[in-house]
């Protein structure tokens, strides 16, 4: 877990140096890229890209990869999350202010129980929409949060053990998405 925390903060700090922070006329920052600050709590590491594609719309691809457990079943893997976001609020045009986002997520863990000595893998395609506030101070850090509830269908696949053995529990099923991020616009 401080490993996590550790590669989260150096890969921040370096979106600060690495990313040219060129001047643009206005509030036009098109592109966002952040890190989903309530990841390292489940040991995952979630970044995402937006990118501006309309006054009141844009576009954000999500990737994280987990290496979380749920009770005796531990998980590692990646999972892509494409979303369409359209901006609420008149007064400010994408990517500020309140939004509401349809997304989509596909993941892929290999699963282990130490318990049962089992393995196998998990596959899982799902969506939900989101409501969430995005805030650019200065036109170029980000800060938004965001929560609503999601659906994920998985098929579980167990090379070693008995299915049973496995609690694929929040990773399968209904649940809710939420999230705290930081990132740079340019």
């Amino acid at each position: 877990m401080k490993n996590l925390l550790k590669i989260t903060f150096i890969a921040l700090l370096g979106l600060f140096i690495i990313i040219p922070l060129k001047a643009q006329e206005g509030n036009s920052s098109e592109n966002i890229v952040k890190v989903n600050l309530f990841s390292p709590l489940v040991r995952t590491g979630s970044f995402f890209y937006e990118r501006v594609v309309g006054e009141y719309y844009s576009v954000q691809l999500g990737f994280f990869y987990t290496g979380a457990s749920f009770l005796d079943t531990k998980f590692r893997g990646i999972g892509i999350t494409p979303e369409f976001r359209y901006y609420l609020t008149e007064a400010r045009s994408a990517p500020s202010g309140t939004f509401v986002a349809p997304y989509l997520r596909y993941q892929s863990f290999t699963v282990s129980s130490d318990e049962a000595n089992g393995e196998g893998s998990f596959s899982g395609l799902g969506g939900g929409l989101l409501v969430g506030y995005q805030r650019l101070l200065r036109d170029r850090i980000s800060l938004e949060g965001f929560i609503g509830p999601s659906y994920t269908s998985g098929k579980l696949n167990v090379t070693d053990g008995d299915q049973e053995d496995f609690d694929i529990g929040f990773f399968d099923g209904f649940g809710v998405r939420f999230g705290f991020t930081a990132g740079i616009a340019f």
